[in-house]
């Protein structure tokens, strides 16, 4: 459903709704996205009126979602989307819910290969229509930063804070301050006057766009624990598993005593099930070559994460196995940094 809003700007936008908490409405189940809802109100929203604010399409999905409820199918639709449009929109918002957010952002970071406009994701704690709200705030800056800025990658805003999409994180079930970007710095200052970090942005890229589409790829992400079962890793990675994201203590640490898990990485290894060692920490990065617990991890296999977010590293991983039928091209491009996701050099 594709509807047209008037506004003053030549820049003109597309607003992908998938649903979530800022189109929901009171049920007696809860809170529940409602398809039409966000038609009826948005035109009468008194800021969305603003010179400043940019010409806007909605483009509005059935049924809409809660994001608990996304994969990759609806990625892929919101790739294909944005593709389609590309050449009729300086921007993309796109609504989504909070829980899964930096999944699709990091997703559509690798899938929108030389992506040169922004495209922003963003909801709410609170729904359009409640009293208190932080839903007018993230939109309409939302509209604005694709308007007024140069910006070449996907991206998360939320509570004055605009983060590259494959580096936020959700941190509070009920903050406001729902989002961060741990391992990497905002990418703008946003205040009373608002300064984009454009150091910090991804450059304009010179291809033109192409859309990677993702295809199921069994891939198993598993948070270490103390005293964890060595049977329970042995039996996720059994085929058709092709790739494991391993949570691990600190700087990429796991139990180094115990010869029958490292045989089971080794194996795994060895049969081309691509593993890749993310911290559990916030803050901070994995050096498998620190400590000896896990530096075995790397000698029997083990790719490192870097500073990757678990979400980034997931849906990096799926991106590759999507692209390469070659495992050695996946794991290499494990190694890279593509879209600003990871602190290395890109080589």
């Amino acid at each position: 459903m594709l509807k047209t809003c008037k506004a003053y700007m030549k820049k003109k936008i597309l607003i992908i709704n998938t649903g979530g908490t800022i189109s929901s409405v009171r049920t007696p189940m809860g809170f529940a996205p409602l398809v039409g809802h966000l038609n009826t109100i948005l035109p009468e929203l008194l800021p969305l009126k603003h010179a400043d604010i940019p010409d806007y399409d909605i483009h509005e999905y059935n049924p809409l979602l809660d994001s608990s409820n996304m994969t990759l199918n609806e990625w892929n639709q919101i790739g294909r989307d944005i593709t389609h449009h590309y050449d009729d929109y300086d921007g993309f918002v796109v609504l989504h819910g909070t829980d899964t957010m930096a999944y699709t952002a990091s997703a559509l970071s690798f899938m929108l290969e030389n992506l040169a406009k922004p495209v922003i994701l963003t909801g709410s704690q609170i729904p359009l229509t409640e009293v208190r709200n932080d839903a007018i705030d993230n939109l309409v800056s939302s509209l604005w930063l694709c308007a007024h800025t140069e910006l070449n990658e996907v991206c998360i805003y939320f509570d004055n804070k605009l983060m590259r999409g494959n580096r936020a994180r959700k941190v509070s079930a009920q903050s406001m301050t729902a989002f961060d970007s741990p391992n990497y710095p905002l990418l703008a200052n946003i205040g009373i006057h608002i300064k984009i970090n454009n150091d910090m942005c991804l450059k304009r890229p010179k291809g033109k766009l192409n859309l990677q589409t993702l295809s199921p790829h069994f891939i198993a992400n598993f948070r270490l624990f103390p005293g964890f079962s060595t049977e329970v890793i042995q039996f996720i990675l059994k085929e058709p598993v092709e790739g494991l994201i391993l949570e691990t203590y600190g700087s990429g640490n796991a139990q180094s005593n115990c010869p029958k898990f490292l045989k089971i990485i080794a194996d795994a290894h060895s049969k081309g099930v691509v593993l890749v060692n993310c911290t559990q920490c916030l803050h901070g990065q994995v050096e498998m070559e620190q400590y000896e617990t896990g530096y075995v991890l790397f000698k029997n296999g083990m790719l490192s994460g870097y500073d990757m977010t678990p979400e980034a590293a997931h849906c990096k991983l799926l991106y590759l196995l999507s692209k390469y039928a070659n495992i050695e091209d996946v794991r290499k491009g494990m190694q890279e940094n593509l879209r600003g996701e990871v602190s290395i050099s890109k080589s």
